[in-house]
């Protein structure tokens, strides 16, 4: 990791991949400090469908290895660093992340961009995320649907705004990559991936209901809710057969 904030974070290489240990409170820590550096930090919550990603994508890989903060989102992660003897402390989803950030920006007036999803959506997540936090400042939000073409407009108009705190919701195939593209020229303090969150806060779609957060079995809600995603949860079994079966070599540096 860069020498910054989060340069003393102690960490877990899975597959290369170096996953923080750290638990949620002493992450908001963290992250409140690199927000007060007003240093970039581009913060991945990733899970085992990404590192099976990383593993056969160089480039995807490479936008990994260089975030400056990579959290356990995924419980499949959290099982691996445990099951090959560095456990990490606990899950720290993006979704709660997200929120406990917001909580503390109250206290600090952070300034807060929402980029991605669909307008709709994008508009109902300013309007309630304000209704939430009223001592954050929304400073800027527009939705997803824009080519590489507009991104230098787009950057511009984020970097206008000066937000403390960015939450792209774009897909992890694409917010990951953007983000660690146009890092240094946002030059926002915390940029972070949000997948579905938006859909969640604006109301267009469900969390998990308690029983299945609890039981870790989030995925498996959305695949009943949604069967298209099937192909893509294969992943995660795939993952498990592979740490078993690497298991020496799962944590060793790439």
């Amino acid at each position: 990791m860069k020498m910054n904030q989060t340069s003393s974070v102690p960490t877990v290489p899975i597959y290369g991949i170096p996953f923080s240990k750290l638990d949620m409170k002493e992450t908001v820590e963290v992250l409140r400090e690199a927000v007060l550096s007003k240093q970039p930090h581009q913060v991945i919550t990733a899970n085992p469908i990404m590192v099976m990603a990383a593993l056969e994508n160089p480039a995807m890989m490479k936008v990994m290895q260089s975030a400056e903060l990579i959290v356990p989102d995924g419980t499949g992660v959290v099982w691996a660093a445990n099951y090959c003897g560095e456990p990490v402390a606990e899950r720290v989803p993006g979704f709660e992340l997200l929120h406990e950030l917001l909580r503390v920006g109250e206290h600090y007036r952070w300034g807060v961009y929402l980029l991605g999803s669909t307008p709709e959506v994008i508009q109902a997540t300013a309007e309630r995320l304000q209704q939430q936090y009223p001592a954050v400042r929304i400073v800027g939000y527009r939705d997803g649907y824009f080519g590489p073409d507009e991104d230098e407009q787009v950057v511009e108009s984020i970097r206008a705004a000066a937000p403390d705190l960015l939450f792209v919701a774009r897909g992890a195939d694409t917010q990951e990559p953007w983000i660690h593209k146009y890092k240094n020229k946002l030059q926002v303090p915390v940029m972070m991936g949000v997948g579905g969150s938006f859909d969640v806060i604006s109301g267009k779609s469900k969390r998990a209901p308690k029983l299945f957060q609890k039981l870790r079995l989030e995925w498996f809600y959305r695949l009943l809710r949604e069967p298209s995603r099937a192909g893509r949860m294969l992943a995660l079994p795939k993952f498990a057969l592979k740490v078993m079966r690497d298991k020496e070599n799962v944590i060793k540096s790439r």
